[in-house]
This record gives structure tokens, sequence and C-alpha cells, in this order.
């Protein structure tokens, strides 16, 4: 529990964002929502290459080797660091160039400084993910769901005060973000500290097993990414839409994933001690627990979807668009949760390239198109391109059961 109400935490700080942005203003919700899709590409980026800290520092704790443990944090903040450094890079790049991604004209300058804002945030992001990790796969789940709390009072009293009393609009949600984003970096580092030392081999090795992490959460961040350039190209209204209803998709699966990295944490440990039916009753149990509640918060947007979507905007083109994409929101909750699930467990016994591979075939050549020749040759507009998620993100979890079922031994 502690886990999952960080994780609802992480996109809270969105739906905070995004529903404070649209009450200001339509043009605001739509440049929030090219930004964040293209930004949490390289977001992701940095937080796969930390999620491998789990694996080895729950493996290392199962065996009571702490101090190991410890020096397994210092070495995850380097990997963290050089990650920040490469997406702070890429970035920069991308910022030079947004001109050239065909999107509306109106809302360059509201996009601009929001990005830049969001790209000081990345390296307080990846180091507030390493002190999680660690702090995840030693126990004390309790401690980041603390700081995510807290961190979204400063935020949304951020928000208020910069959005609406300074009339800042997007730049000062921006900021806001900003500085609640080094608020949970710093309290963190406070709260875990450091290990003693660090040791190059383990920072490579960290590195070599997080970077295929990275990879495969790009895919999947890549597929929405480009689904937020096409609908770009429908228009504006389409382009808020989309940016509300991925941050509903996302209340769904940070739920989704808060139960996995539970089970990963159990999985590791279960690991360190090669006790292989623990490693698979962790497994299929936390699939249970998250289609049930799959099935219960999916049902409770549907029934809810007039008064939810009244939060992020009063437009009724937005509205109506979103209505039309709720059928494919819900087929696609299944998909979501089983790839979810099974890329936490494959994560935690450290099989992870096998990941890249299924995520490439899932998202890149099997959602991507079906997401324009939906929209586009086929005629079905927004919802077309929505409706390319549940075939890609159930073709992952297909995928990741079948590697995880057939697993090597511990």
């Amino acid at each position: 529990m502690p886990i999952v109400i960080a994780q609802l935490g992480t996109i809270a700080q969105s739906f905070a964002d995004t529903s404070m942005i649209g009450q200001y203003g339509t043009l605001e919700l739509s440049a929030a929502g090219f930004v964040n899709n293209v930004f949490n590409l390289l977001l992701f980026f940095t937080l796969g290459l930390s999620y491998s800290t789990t694996p080895v520092v729950g493996s290392l704790w199962g065996q009571g080797r702490k101090e190991e443990a410890r020096k397994a944090l210092n070495n995850s903040l380097v990997v963290s660091a050089m990650g920040s450094a490469v997406s702070l890079l890429l970035l920069t790049v991308l910022y030079l160039n947004l001109n050239r991604l065909g999107q509306p004209e109106e809302l360059m300058p509201y996009i601009r400084p929001y990005f830049v804002t969001l790209t000081l945030s990345i390296p307080f992001v990846g180091a507030f993910n390493s002190f999680k990790q660690y702090s995840d796969a030693t126990g004390d789940t309790r401690s980041p769901m603390w700081v995510m709390l807290m961190s979204n009072v400063v935020n949304i009293v951020g928000n208020y005060i910069l959005i609406f009393v300074c009339d800042l609009g997007l730049l000062g949600a921006g900021i806001a973000t900003l500085g609640s984003r080094v608020f949970m970096a710093v309290w963190m580092c406070i709260k875990v500290g450091f290990g003693r030392d660090y040791d190059g081999k383990g920072i490579m090795y960290l590195a070599r097993k997080g970077l295929p992490i990275s990879i495969q959460l790009c895919l999947e961040a890549g597929s929405f990414n480009v689904c937020a350039l096409f609908m770009g190209w429908i228009g504006a209204n389409a382009l808020a839409a989309h940016q509300v209803m991925c941050v509903v998709g996302s209340l769904c699966f940070m739920v989704y994933y808060g139960i996995g990295a539970a089970a990963a944490v159990r999985i590791s440990h279960y690991r360190g001690l090669k006790d292989n039916e623990g490693v698979r009753d962790t497994a299929y149990v936390a699939l249970g627990m998250t289609a049930f509640i799959g099935f219960l918060i999916t049902v409770g947007v549907l029934l809810t979807h007039r008064l939810l979507f009244s939060v992020f905007t009063t437009n009724e083109e937005v509205i109506a668009i979103l209505v039309s994409m709720l059928p494919a929101f819900a087929a696609y909750q299944f998909g979501d949760l089983t790839q979810t699930i099974f890329a936490n467990c494959l994560r935690a016994i450290e099989d992870v390239k096998s990941m890249m591979v299924s995520a490439f075939i899932s998202y890149i050549l099997i959602s991507i198109p079906c997401a324009y020749v939906f929209a586009f040759p086929l005629g079905m507009g927004a919802a077309g391109i929505w409706w390319s998620f549940p075939i890609g993100l159930t073709t992952a979890g297909v995928l990741y059961y079948y590697r995880f079922s057939r697993r090597p031994s511990c």
C-alpha cells in the first residue's frame, strides 16, 4: 500500500498540473499535453537506469549483506547522474528543434518555457528514484510515500500561487513542478543518506542491467509520444483530450505499477534465497490482485467520466473527444496491468534484455502503425489513435508473461 500510494502521488502531480492548467486555458492544456508526452520519453530513460537498483539491493538485503547494499545505492546514484546528463543533452537538442515537429504554431509560446522548466528537473527526478528504489528494496516503503505526499502539497500550493495569483499560467505550473522535484530529492537524501563507497564494476553492472530497462520504457513511452504528435496533426482539442486521458490512464497504471513494484521487491528477496516457488507465487498473486483492482477502477471511471472530465476542462469539444476515447481506454486495461506486472517480475529476476525485443515488437512494429492507420486512412481520428493501445499493450503483456513462465531457475 505505501508503494501504491507513492505511485499515485507521482501521477497526482500530473493530475493537479493538468486540472489546474485546464481551468486556466485550453491552449495551455494542449501545450502541456505535447510537452509532457515528449518529455516523458527521456524521463523514463533516466528512471529506467535506476530500476536495476531494486533487484540488486533486494537480493543483497535478503542475504543480510547490508553494507554492500549501501554501496549499491551509491553506484545507482552515479548511474542516475550519468543518465541525467545524457537526457539533458538530448532535451537541449530537442528544444532547439521544437518548430520542426509539426505542432500548431499558436502553442509554441507556451511550449518553450514549460519545456525548459521540466528539463531542469531531470537530475532531481533521477536522484530521487535511486533513493526510492533502495528504500523500497530494503522494506522501507513508507519514507518514499511520505515524501511523495508532501511534494504534492508543495506542488499544488505552488501551482495555485504561480498559475493564478501570479498569472504565470503554464510556466507557473512548470516552476512549481521543478520546485516539488527538488524537494523530493533533497528530503530523500536527508532521510536515506549515502553508503560509504562505490565501485566501478558495480556501476557498470547497474548500467548494463538498467539500460535495457530504459530502452524498454522508452519504447513504451515512445508510442504514446508519437501518438501525441499524431494528435497535434489533428488539432489542439485532440491534443488536449489526449493529455487528459493520459493522466486518467496513468492513475490506473500507477496502481498496477505499485503492486508490480511490491512484487519485484518480494521476488528479489526470494531470488536471493533461491526460492523459485516464492518467485512464482508472488507473481501470480500480484496479477490476481491487479486484475481485480483494475476492474473496479475501470468501472468507476466509466460510471463517473463526465464528472471526472469536468475537473480538467469545460470545453465541450474536448469532452466529446474524451468520450469517444473511453471504449479504447476500457479495452486496454487488462493488457496494461498484465504487461506492468510481468515487466516488474522480469526486472526482479534481472531478465531484462528480452523485454527490449518484446517492447519493440509491441509498441514500434504494432502500436504506432495501428495508430496511424486507424486515425488517418480509416478516418477514426483521435479515438482511432487510442484504439492502438489495447493492441500494443496486450501484445506486450502476452510476450512478457510467456518469457516469465519459461524463465530459468533462480
